[in-house]
Order: structure tokens, then sequence, then C-alpha cells
């Protein structure tokens, strides 16, 4: 540990990030290594081969499921990044009880081996999810937790159990991340605004599964990286032990607000309500300033309408065509490894992770 303190003394950190060839990782990489912090990433790679664009930037990385970490993997670090989860609703509801073993149980698991390790940073990748339905309230992190969903869920149980685990030699930090969006290399096509500026540029219509009032915070995956970044480079006391939401609070929109941005910036596009559509019982607002007070030199740089208008230009560059953006879907990728035979019933390897789509 005297070793890890020296290091992070002068500037420099020795960082693991878990689900690091994930969408939020594949960017978080970079943004971390361009600091001058040295990163080794840890994946399954689930998403292997699902590729937008350009690969990521190339970093030492371990092909390991999160399940299977030891304290050797983690000795020598200063530092734990964990973004590694089934990472939407539909992929929760496809296997719960996964969702559980793998977001909370493994999650909980790696925290403790860090500890033993003797890693002295631990920064989980929390969601706002956790807040689930709450109407239109702004909500600060002392809110109170109404999850919907196994992922929510998930969230608030790794936050009660790690924080059991804070002590003298070990600093857990939970980032409750807003609904990201925005451009990566594993570019995910189920969530709202990728969804809906990916859908509207192929088929000419924003379509909308609710009836539009659900309130969401926003936030780019590039202010979400940044924020870990900050956490990460804080004073530990500032820090210790706790929860930050991220984001910006005015960047919390109702998702009909959302579908006429990305109406006004995709050339042509409607609006369409699809049918059966009705009130989604997530539905959010939250309070961001905690995060700015505490670390005075963060702020988010993106807005929705930018984002929007990244992903647009992304898309016409790289002939995106609607086979192509279903490729992004979550859900989609995991029950075709499992009906190739390459994934069994609790999302484990039957062979090596090594093929691309």
């Amino acid at each position: 540990m005297a070793v890890g303190l020296c290091r992070q003394r002068k500037g420099i950190m020795q960082i693991l990030v878990t689900g690091h060839n994930g969408y939020i990782g594949s960017v978080m990489v970079g943004v971390l290594a361009k600091a001058g912090h040295t990163v080794t990433g840890l994946d399954t790679f689930l998403y292997e081969g699902c590729t937008f664009g350009d690969e990521p930037a190339g970093i030492p990385e371990v092909r390991k499921d999160i399940r299977d970490v030891t304290v050797s993997d983690l000795r020598g670090f200063d530092a734990v990044i964990h973004l590694a989860a089934l990472s939407n609703d539909p992929l929760g509801c496809l296997n719960e009880q996964c969702t559980y073993d793998i977001n909370h149980v493994s999650s909980v698991r790696l925290a403790q081996t860090a500890k033993e390790a003797r890693v002295p940073r631990f920064l989980f990748a929390s969601s706002c999810s956790l807040y689930g339905a709450a109407g239109d309230q702004m909500l600060d992190e002392q809110a109170a937790f109404n999850p919907v969903t196994a992922y929510g869920a998930s969230k608030v149980l790794v936050e009660a159990d790690v924080s059991k685990l804070a002590d003298d030699t070990f600093s857990p930090t939970y980032l409750r991340n807003a609904t990201a969006y925005g451009l990566s290399p594993r570019l995910r096509a189920d969530i709202v605004v990728n969804n809906f500026v990916g859908v509207a540029y192929t088929t000419g219509q924003v379509a909308i599964q609710s009836d539009g009032t659900p309130w969401r915070p926003l936030v780019h995956i590039e202010d979400i990286s940044r924020a870990f970044l900050a956490v990460l480079e804080a004073p530990r006391e500032a820090v210790y032990n706790q929860a930050f939401n991220v984001g910006s609070s005015t960047e919390n929109y109702q998702i009909r607000d959302v579908a006429e941005i990305v109406r006004q910036v995709v050339p042509g596009a409607t609006i369409r309500y699809l049918e059966g559509g009705g009130p989604d019982p997530r539905c959010y607002r939250v309070d961001c300033g905690k995060l700015a007070r505490t670390i005075p030199g963060f702020k988010t740089e993106w807005d929705v309408r930018r984002g929007a208008t990244e992903l647009y230009e992304s898309f016409v560059r790289h002939g995106l065509t609607r086979e192509m953006f279903s490729r992004f879907t979550r859900i989609s990728r995991i029950q075709e490894l499992m009906a190739a035979g390459r994934l069994d019933g609790s999302l484990c390897w039957r062979a090596p992770a090594s093929v691309a789509l």
C-alpha cells in the first residue's frame, strides 16, 4: 500500500478498469491514459467485434470474467474502477438471478478482493436508476431508493454492502451515473438518445415507446469518464465512502423533449408514438450539484443536443444502416451467443471469446 500511496502523491496511478471493452469503458480508458495514468483493462469480452468505427486504443488487458478475479489479479494497483455489469433492464430480465450474481454478488466480492490485495481506492459505477419510480421532484444523494428493475436493485445492494468494507486502508466511492449517451467504439443502440438518433437516421422516425412523459437525467459518456477521473484524483477524505450523482442538474429531460431535439437534429425526421406505450414507471430527476461542490474543478461539457449532433454526424460518416444499428443492442448480442452455444445459461463462456460478429 505504501508504494501505491507514493505513486498517487506523484500524480501517476496504476488503474484497473473492469468492463474496459464495453460502451463506457472503451472511452474511459482513453480519458484516464490521456491524463497520464497507467491503465489496465479486465473484461470477459461479451461484445468483442461489436465495433462501430475504429477499434478502441490498445491497452494491456486481462481476458477474465469478474466472477473469477483473484487477489493476484489486483495486486499492485492504486485503484479499481468497476464498470463491468449486465448493463440494461431487458438484459437483466433475461435472467434475473444471473443479473444479481454478476451485478451484486460478484461486485461485492471484487471489492473484498481489492481490499485484500491492498488496493486503496475502489470506484463503483452505480446508477441513478436506483431512484426508480420517483416522479418529477429533484433528487439528491440522500433521496430514497425505489428501483423497479433487477439492474437498479443490484446497485442499491452493492452500495450498501461495499460501504461496510470502508476503513483506513480502503476507500470506496459510488458514482451514480445518469442515463448515458454518446459515441463509443462499443456503441449501444438500446439507450434513449443513441436509440432515438439511430432509428431516426435509418428509418426517418423518432420512435417513442412510452407516452413521452417520464423524466430522465442524461449524461455524455465523456463526462462520465471525466467524473471518474476527477474522483480518482480528488483527496481521499473528500470522496471516502461517498455517493455522487453524475451528470448535470440542468440535463434532466422528459422523453418527449429528447425526441423533439433529435427530430430537429436529424433532417426530415418525424416523431411517432408506438402503439401500447403508456407511462413508464421509471421516472426520476436528479440533482448533480454535490460532485461539483466537492470537486470544484469538475463540470460537465456536453448537452443532449450536442451529443445527438455528434451521433448523427458519425452515422452519416459511417453510412449506418438499420441492420448495422441492430447489432448494437445488448440483449440481441447475448441471445445470439447463447443460441450459438458459446455462452451457457449463467453467461459463462463455453468457448474462447475470440470470434467477432
